[in-house]
């Protein structure tokens, strides 16, 4: 029997903002791959249906013409192969929880109606529904620090997954510690006296992938297709750069979604970037405090303990910051904002908001518009009537953040 694999979100995707005002939490990279894509593998079916909000619905159709949207688990889940393989079993409905929470459902047609019904823009509400439930052992995302926590681990678990090949990994002049551990794609370019350092845990450097001399890389790590490496970078363990974007200076345990740029000097931290994000030259972000107490971050209006000695900075799509600006331990930027001057900006910046530390302003959307084609063009991609009713709908619905 051909089954079909609906990929959900739930209400908590409001704890993922900036992050997620731009893509379905499911839509974050973990590892080497997003949720979605991970779940896409372990099933190893291409028959799956994204159910999102509805004003993401159009972008995704065009953004993720692989798969059905909107047509009709659980987006938070981690998944993995015993947690996919229990939902393709045959068998009634049934709706599996973990903690009393919802991560995942096997349904009938007629259910799935019923769901889909009674519920918006996410699936939070399964109480109308008479079927047997099941408690599974499962990890569910709660916030974005959770994704960079268990970002080394994984991309070893991506990288089992995907199952890429040992290729001839022969440089001139780089040195390749633990070769078996380094995995390199097709067409990569690594210039003399680089470092790869595989002791620890993996590293995995896709396609067209250009690497400057006297970098040093240690696993795990994960570096994206058509991606650059500056000379003299540093990228410490638990990293991963998504695709097309271009890095230097030094990284450690940060996740780099795609497109974006921190090319220069400068330290990024415990951190989780967007896609289409510019990182101005010598700017740094404090990941841990002096008196070593937990962070503590603002999402959605409240103060919320991380729980964790280590968190850095959190940017939404399509914002940048200008040559030095200097970010607290747990700073949060929304999307589109531009930041600069001296001094710390807020521990908070709203969506859309252009300044820093001696006050905000709201970014007129006509300019931040313009400013995104300018940046799509740069990677020879045009900007999409999609694209732009995306950034008209964010602007208003981050308006009383701004106020």
């Amino acid at each position: 029997m051909n089954k079909t694999i609906c990929i959900f979100e739930d209400s908590k995707f409001k704890n993922f903002l900036p992050l997620t005002y731009f893509r379905p939490v499911y839509d974050l990279r973990c590892g080497i791959l997003t949720i979605a894509e991970k779940i896409k593998k372990y099933s190893q079916t291409s028959n799956i249906i994204l159910h999102s909000r509805k004003y993401l619905a159009n972008y995704l159709r065009e953004d993720k013409k692989s798969y059905k949207v909107n047509n009709y688990d659980e987006c938070r889940l981690l998944p993995s192969a015993e947690i996919i393989n229990t939902l393709l079993l045959e068998g009634d409905d049934e709706i599996f929880t973990n903690n009393n929470k919802v991560i995942a459902a096997r349904l009938s047609n007629e259910n799935i109606s019923k769901l889909i019904g009674n519920n918006k823009d996410v699936l939070s509400d399964f109480s109308m529904l008479s079927c047997k439930q099941t408690e599974l052992e499962a990890y569910l995302f709660e916030y974005p620090w959770h994704l960079i926590q268990k970002n080394g681990e994984e991309i070893s678990n991506d990288i089992k997954l995907i199952s890429p090949k040992i290729t001839d990994n022969n440089f001139e002049g780089v040195h390749l510690i633990n070769k078996e551990n380094i995995f390199i794609g097709n067409n990569v370019n690594i210039k003399p006296n680089v470092v790869l350092d595989a002791s620890d845990g993996p590293i995995f450097i896709e396609d067209e992938v250009t690497i400057f001399p006297n970098t040093y890389i240690v696993g795990s790590a994960y570096i994206g297709k058509k991606s650059l490496v500056k000379a003299n970078t540093q990228i410490y363990q638990d990293t991963s750069i998504g695709p097309v974007c271009k890095v230097g200076g030094e990284i450690e345990n940060s996740i780099i979604h795609s497109y974006s740029n921190k090319q220069h000097e400068g330290f990024l931290g415990h951190a989780y970037l967007g896609s289409w994000i510019n990182i101005g030259a010598s700017s740094n972000n404090s990941d841990l405090k002096n008196d070593y107490s937990k962070i503590k971050v603002i999402l959605n209006g409240e103060e919320v303990d991380t729980g964790t000695n280590f968190m850095g900075l959190i940017m939404g799509d399509h914002s940048k910051c200008a040559i030095n600006t200097a970010f607290n331990t747990g700073t949060v930027i929304g999307v589109s904002c531009n930041i600069y001057g001296s001094g710390f900006p807020p521990k908070y910046v709203p969506s859309f908001s252009w300044g820093g530390a001696e006050g905000l302003r709201e970014y007129h959307l006509r300019k931040a518009i313009e400013v995104a084609k300018i940046v799509k063009s740069r990677r020879n991609i045009s900007m999409s009537v999609n694209d732009l009713e995306l950034f008209k709908f964010v602007f208003d619905l981050t308006q009383a953040e701004r106020k």
